[in-house]
């Protein structure tokens, strides 16, 4: 089974090598960063709360709930970065 593509994966690692890129217009730029800004916030909020949480001693099924819960952390701070590097590529500023 092929995974699905990621459409953010796909840019240019170096937009500036490529002149054909095309550009984010500026309006629409500022406001994806604001949102990935708080997105950023509010994913330190479960980042810390997920860290303080596996400083303690759980039992089943706790602890296997929080190995899921730090998987999704980590695929959502991969994907907020994936998402930050692509608008910050595709943007004139």
């Amino acid at each position: 089974m092929t995974e699905p593509k990621n459409l953010l994966s796909q840019a240019p690692a170096n937009s500036e090598a490529r002149t054909d890129v095309e550009k984010i217009p500026e309006d629409l730029s500022v406001e994806m960063r604001r949102i990935a800004h708080d997105l950023s916030n509010a994913l330190e909020i479960i980042i810390q709360t997920s860290y303080l949480l596996s400083t303690t001693e759980m039992k089943e099924p706790a602890s296997d709930w929080l190995r899921l819960l730090d998987d999704g952390v980590q695929k959502a701070m991969s994907l907020n970065l994936e998402m930050r590097t692509y608008i910050k590529e595709h943007t004139s500023s």
